[in-house]
């Protein structure tokens, strides 16, 4: 298993976020449409709420839209209003240390489900860059006031009218200048599931974020997640995702007397933080560190090569990346594959929306479960 991970750069949207949306929308599309058109709000319903909740990004949405060619299926989706019921894994954590402040994380899915795109952006008046996300949304990054951020599943099926998360971190970064400002933009803004979001800015200040659909944001003192809140509250997400036995690795880690950044980054790199079940559509995918201080991201995989990227230094790159038991390796782009690639997204998009039972439990169908109440969609 193969994917091309890219690095892309261009400060208004233009034609290098129209690559990001041709390459993602047809896999994208094929899982939001899943549900038919008639689940989705009406577009000024998604107005509405973007213009209310997020004051200041209606005009990129629009310029978004625009770029999509005005397709109403695609500007709905782009709202990130109400979306289906999406699912990752994800272990991060934060760090101060000699050099300064540090968020790593791994992300986990189905390889060929991610867009493997680090873009850097300035759509409003910050420089954004971070792994995208729903072609527009971020799993992850960091802005140029030194503010990063990340995002894992917080491990409960409930689901509620609000935001999808890659939307509500590109938000953030697009908005906020450090953690006291990303606490008051996240009390605010409904998340339609339940996530764990990690935020440091680069004076060294973190928070861990437990945004939930149908209560009050929590504050947790821990500086890592995994995949759980309040405790294991889907037990068979819990034992398939292992979050309990991540969680008390990390925190002991995180713990450990004189721990340094290459020391943490490298724990990132090997079981039990990463994991390798790609057939069984989880595995890590990406190692992403950030370094406010310094502007600087570094996207690694588990043979140990890190690849750089700053601000001030944002080369375009392309690397292919095998997945296997034996974890994850990236080599020279291989462009003869990647009409391959994306007939791969496109077929295990589809696969996912066929896995429609509680016992082929599927991270991205909206699976209405047999025991657990998935909330109103209205």
């Amino acid at each position: 298993m193969q994917l091309t991970f890219k690095s892309l750069a261009e400060d208004h949207v233009g034609s290098v976020w129209k690559q990001v949306f041709d390459h993602g929308w047809p896999g994208w599309r094929e899982w939001y449409m899943r549900r038919g058109a008639e689940a989705y709000p009406p577009l000024d319903v998604c107005r509405r709420h973007v213009r209310r909740f997020m004051p200041g990004y209606e005009k990129i949405w629009d310029q978004l839209v625009d770029r999509a060619g005005g397709d109403e299926d695609a500007a709905r989706f782009l709202s990130f209003w109400d979306p289906p019921r999406y699912l990752v894994n994800c272990s991060q954590a934060v760090l101060n240390d000699a050099h300064g402040p540090m968020l790593v994380r791994n992300y986990d899915l189905d390889p060929m489900l991610n867009e493997g795109t680090l873009l850097k952006t300035k759509w409003r008046n910050r420089l954004v860059m971070g792994m995208v996300e729903g072609m527009a949304g971020l799993s992850d990054g960091m802005n140029d006031a030194g503010l990063a951020i990340s995002l894992t599943f917080g491990g409960r099926a409930v689901t509620r009218k609000g935001f999808g998360i890659p939307m509500i971190l590109r938000y953030v970064l697009e908005s906020c200048r450090d953690v006291k400002d990303a606490l008051s933009a996240l009390r605010e803004i409904p998340s339609h599931m339940s996530y764990n979001v990690t935020i440091l800015d680069k004076g060294g200040n973190t928070a861990t974020v437990m945004l939930a659909p149908d209560r009050p944001l929590i504050v947790a003192q821990a500086n890592w997640a995994t995949n759980h809140q309040l405790g294991v509250e889907w037990p068979r997400h819990g034992r398939l995702s292992k979050t309990l036995e991540r969680g008390e690795y990390l925190d002991k880690l995180v713990q450990r007397p004189g721990l340094d950044a290459n020391t943490l980054a490298d724990e990132f790199l090997r079981p039990p933080l990463n994991t390798r079940g790609y057939d069984e559509g989880f595995g890590t995918v990406f190692t992403a560190v950030y370094r406010p201080l310094d502007g600087v991201v570094y996207l690694g995989w588990a043979d140990g090569d890190f690849h750089k990227w700053s601000f001030d230094d944002f080369p375009r790159r392309e690397l292919s990346v095998s997945y296997s038991e034996h974890g994850s390796k990236a080599v020279a782009a291989d462009h003869t594959s990647s009409i391959t690639q994306a007939a791969l997204r496109l077929q295990a998009m589809r696969y996912r929306n066929q896995l429609e039972t509680h016992d082929h439990w599927s991270n991205l169908n909206p699976v209405m479960l047999p025991t657990e109440q998935t909330g109103e969609h209205q």
